[in-house]
C-alpha cells in the first residue's frame, strides 16, 4: 500500500491549495488598479505629516510671509494632527470593519481634504492647529482602511507582495513630502503645503469610488460601544502625556506624567474588559501568539529609533551644514528608493530565508544607519550621509513587508481594520516615543553643554537661548553674537551623538525581539509560517 505521508509532509500548506478563492473574480481581476489607489490614499497622508517639517520656519515667520507662529504653537500643529490620529486609529479601524472599509476610505479621505483646504488659509496658529486635528481625524480613517482593502481584494499567495509595494509608498512619501514642500515653499506661500492636498485627494475619491469595492465584517456582532470610548481615551491620554514630555524634556513634571500614567491605567483597563468581553473590540488572545506579539513590537521599536533620529537629522542638516529645506529632501532620496526597491521584493527574501532572519538582519541594518550618526559632524561627505540613509531604506524594506504580512495574516480576513488599526497604532505610538524620548535625551545633553558658553549673552536671554540649537542660533543672530555659533553647533554634534546611540540600542533591542520570536524559513513561498492554520481559512467553518 502506497505511503502519502511523506508526500504530504514534504509540502504541508499545499493541503489547503485546491480551496476555491475567496476573493471574487471581479474585484480580482482589478486588484493591481486597486492597491494603485489604496498607494495614492496612503501617500497623501503620509507625505503631509513630513511636508510641513520644511515649513516651520516659514510659519515661524511673522505675517505676511507666515503666520508668526510660537515654537510651542509650531509644535502642536504637528502635534495636534499626531493625537487626533494615533487616538482615533483603533476605533476608526473597527468602524471600517463594521460599516464598510470603502465608507471608511471616501469619509476620511473627503474630511481629509476639507482639512487642507481650510489648513491652507489658517489667519492664526490657532487656527491652523484646529484644522491640523481635522487633518488627523481624516488620516485615522484613511490609513487603516488601505490595508484592509488590501488584505480583501487579493489572495493570500499575494498578499505578501502586495503589502510589499503598499510598504514601498511610506518610503516614497517619505522622501518626496520634503522636497515637495521646498519646491512649494521656494514658489508659493506657506498655505501651498496644504492645498496642494486638494486635487489629489479629489482625484483619489473618483478612483475610489470607481475602483474599490465595498468589503467589510459579515457578521460583526454587537458593538463593543465600552471598549471603543476605553481605547481612544487611553490612546489620547498617553500620546498626550508623550507629546508634553518631548515639549518639556522631562517625564517627571505632573502635567506629563498624570497623562501617561492615566492612559496606561485607561489601556489596562481595556485590555482586562476586552479579556472578559463576550464581543470584545480586540481579541486580546492574539497576543499570546508569539509572532503577532513580536511583530508589533517590532513595528513599534524600529519606528521609536527611527522617528527620534529622522526629528534630529532635519537640524543636523539645516542648522548645523546649512542645507536648504529641499537640499535636506533631497538627501532623504537614498531612503525612499531603497524602501521603493527592495520593499516589494522582501518576500523573495522571506521565501528564501525566513522572516527571523530576514527581520533581524534588517532591524540590525538600521542600528547601523542609527550609530553612523554618532559619527557625523560638520564636515561628514555628503556621500558618506547618502549611504547611510541607503541603509537605513534598504533595512525598513526588510522589516516592516514580513510584520505586516505576520500581523494581518493571523488575524481572519473580516477583521482586517482591526488588524490593520493595531499595525498603525503600534507605529504611531512607537514613533511619538521615539520623538519625545530621544528628543528629551538630545535637549538635555545639548542645554548641559551649552551652558558654559552663554555667559556672553545678558542674564535676560540666556535661558531662553539654551532651550535648542535653533532657540541659541536667534538668539546669537539678534545680538550679533557671532562667537556662540560655533560651539552651538558643536553642542548640538555631541547632543546628536549621544541620541545617536540611544536610537541604535533601542533598533539593536528589536533585532533580538525578532530574532527569539518570529518563525525561520517559511513552509510555502511568501508565507511566514504560523504556529497555528490560518483563521482565515482553516479556522473559518467554526465562527461562531
Amino acid at each position: 500500500m502506497p505511503e502519502p505521508s511523506p508526500a504530504s509532509s514534504a509540502s504541508p500548506p499545499s493541503d489547503p491549495a485546491p480551496a476555491p478563492p475567496r476573493v471574487p473574480e471581479a474585484v480580482h481581476r482589478r486588484r493591481w488598479a486597486v492597491l494603485g489607489v489604496l498607494m495614492l490614499s496612503l501617500l497623501i497622508v503620509v507625505l503631509d505629516n513630513s511636508i510641513l517639517n520644511v515649513a516651520v520656519k516659514t510659519i515661524a515667520t511673522p505675517a505676511p510671509t507666515g503666520l508668526g507662529a510660537t515654537q510651542s504653537e509650531l509644535e502642536w500643529a504637528i502635534n495636534s494632527y499626531t493625537l487626533v490620529f494615533a487616538g482615533l486609529l483603533f476605533a476608526s479601524g473597527l468602524l471600517g470593519d463594521r460599516l464598510g472599509r470603502k465608507r471608511s476610505l471616501l469619509f476620511g479621505l473627503a474630511v481629509f481634504g476639507l482639512g487642507s483646504a481650510l489648513a491652507a488659509f489658517s489667519g492664526s496658529p490657532g487656527e491652523l492647529i484646529a484644522y491640523r486635528a481635522v487633518m488627523g481625524l481624516g488620516a485615522a480613517f484613511v490609513m487603516p482602511a488601505t490595508l484592509a482593502v488590501l488584505m480583501n481584494v487579493f489572495e493570500r499567495d499575494e498578499q505578501p507582495k502586495a503589502i510589499g509595494i503598499w510598504a514601498g509608498s511610506v518610503g516614497l512619501a517619505i522622501a518626496i513630502g520634503p522636497i515637495t514642500g521646498g519646491v512649494l515653499l521656494e514658489h508659493f506661500w506657506w498655505g501651498s503645503i496644504f492645498l496642494v492636498n486638494v486635487p489629489v485627494v479629489l482625484l483619489g475619491l473618483a478612483l475610489m469610488a470607481w475602483l474599490v469595492p465595498e468589503s467589510r465584517d459579515p457578521a460583526p456582532g454587537r458593538i463593543d460601544l465600552v471598549g471603543v470610548l476605553l481605547s481612544v481615551l487611553g490612546l489620547v491620554l498617553l500620546v498626550y502625556g508623550i507629546i508634553r514630555g518631548g515639549e518639556r524634556a522631562s517625564f517627571t513634571e505632573p502635567g506629563v506624567l498624570l497623562p501617561v500614567l492615566g492612559g496606561l491605567a485607561v489601556l489596562t483597563a481595556f485590555v482586562l474588559y476586552e479579556k472578559r468581553s463576550d464581543h470584545p473590540a480586540l481579541d486580546v488572545s492574539y497576543f499570546r501568539k508569539p509572532v503577532f506579539s513580536a511583530a508589533v513590537a517590532a513595528i513599534a521599536l524600529v519606528f521609536f529609533a527611527l522617528m527620534g533620529v529622522t526629528f534630529f537629522s532635519a537640524f543636523y542638516l539645516q542648522s548645523v551644514r546649512g542645507y536648504s529645506a529641499l537640499d535636506s529632501g533631497l538627501l532623504l532620496l537614498p531612503l525612499a528608493l531603497a524602501q521603493m526597491v527592495f520593499a516589494p521584493r522582501a518576500r523573495l527574501a522571506v521565501e528564501r530565508f525566513g522572516a527571523r532572519a530576514v527581520c533581524a538582519t534588517g532591524m540590525a541594518a538600521v542600528a547601523l544607519g542609527l550609530a553612523a550618526f554618532a559619527f557625523f559632524d560638520a564636515d561628514t561627505p555628503v556621500w558618506v550621509m547618502a549611504l547611510v540613509f541607503l541603509v537605513q531604506g534598504a533595512g525598513m524594506a526588510h522589516i516592516m513587508p514580513p510584520v505586516t504580512v505576520a500581523i494581518m495574516q493571523t488575524l481572519p480576513r473580516e477583521k482586517a481594520g482591526s488588524g490593520s488599526a493595531v499595525n498603525n497604532t503600534f507605529r504611531q505610538v512607537g514613533g511619538a516615543l521615539g520623538v519625545a524620548v530621544l528628543g528629551s535625551v538630545l535637549s538635555s545633553v545639548y542645554r548641559g553643554e551649552i551652558e558654559s558658553h552663554l555667559g556672553v549673552l545678558p542674564p535676560a536671554v540666556r535661558a531662553t537661548a539654551g532651550e535648542s540649537l535653533e532657540a541659541t542660533l536667534a538668539v546669537a543672530e539678534k545680538l550679533h553674537v557671532d562667537a556662540l555659533v560655533a560651539p552651538a553647533q558643536q553642542a548640538f554634534l555631541d547632543a546628536m551623538h549621544v541620541t545617536a546611540y540611544a536610537s541604535a540600542a533601542v533598533a539593536a533591542v528589536g533585532a533580538v525581539v525578532v530574532a527569539a520570536f518570529l518563525p525561520g524559513r517559511a513552509p510555502a513561498p511568501g508565507l511566514p509560517p504560523q504556529p497555528t492554520p490560518d483563521p482565515t481559512e482553516a479556522a473559518e467553518p467554526a465562527h461562531r
